[in-house]
């Protein structure tokens, strides 16, 4: 069992931000979370790390609700790899990436043979080892980003939520960044707005609309014209890219809402299949 949302509610500022969604991400594999700006991803995300509580719905780690599961058994499960990270105190790529041990420490006890162990795996698996002493201030963005994931590998956790991680990155840092989340052991969801991004790393879809699931399945299943079309008023053609997976072509904007479609379609959520 891993991470699951069910029929989880949120609102903000009188805004209904999430409305009943549904998420069960396949334990090992790599869900891809979708949606434009506004659907709800970043608060689902913070709701699934116990950031955020649901104001209806529950989160549950392996089937228990998360408020009854304590923060620091969370911490060890569940790590998060947000948008962006800063800091104005001169860390080293090291001193970031053992930021992940804390929740497998004591307040003020130094580090174990454990916990450095953990680092040293963490480092070599995103292959940041020969910039270990780095200061953090003089790495560039893809590297950054990298040094986030160790940080995040360093708690090894189960599951991992990462929020647009390729956000402000050249490609060769995307593809760089999704090829290694790919690759881990671990059960991810990872937000992202480049659909053929999705389409290439991601084993599972979400999307959201208007805080609402109005598609989930396999990326073929989920990545048509219409629902591109539908969710973000966007002209397309959808083909087929390397291994077979969807590839999609973008034609131009559209102008005027198309009518409202019954969600039945293949890779469409329905009323009884609102959980992804």
């Amino acid at each position: 069992m891993t991470l699951r949302a069910e029929r989880v509610s949120r609102a903000a500022g009188g805004r209904l931000i999430l409305d009943g969604v549904g998420l069960s991400p396949r334990p090992g594999a790599m869900t891809g979370l979708l949606g434009p700006n506004g659907s709800g991803k970043s608060t689902l995300l913070r709701l699934l790390a116990g950031v955020l509580a649901p104001a209806g719905g529950v989160v549950t780690l392996d089937g228990r609700p998360l408020d009854r599961v304590g923060r620091r058994d969370v911490a060890r499960r569940v790590a998060v790899v947000e948008q962006q990270a800063d800091t104005q105190v001169e860390l080293t790529v090291r001193d970031v990436v053992r930021l992940g041990r804390i929740p497998h420490r004591r307040a003020w006890t130094p580090t174990s043979t454990a916990d450095e162990e953990a680092v040293t795996d963490a480092l070599e698996r995103t292959a940041l080892a020969g910039q270990a002493d780095r200061l953090w201030h003089t790495l560039s963005g893809g590297e950054r980003q990298r040094v986030q994931i160790a940080r995040a590998l360093a708690q090894r956790p189960r599951e991992l939520l990462l929020d647009e991680p390729t956000n402000h990155l050249d490609i060769q840092h995307q593809l760089d960044v999704l090829s290694l989340v790919a690759a881990l052991p671990v059960t991810s969801v990872v937000a992202l707005h480049d659909l053929n991004l999705a389409a290439m790393y991601c084993d599972h879809l979400v999307v959201l609309s208007e805080g609402r699931v109005v598609a989930s399945g396999d990326p073929a299943e989920v990545l048509t014209a219409d629902l591109v079309a539908d969710v973000y008023r966007v002209r397309a053609e959808v083909g087929h890219g390397p291994g077979g997976r969807p590839h999609v072509r973008f034609l131009g904007t559209l102008t005027a809402k198309p009518p409202s479609r019954a969600l039945t379609r293949p890779g469409r959520a329905t009323e009884d299949d609102r959980t992804a």
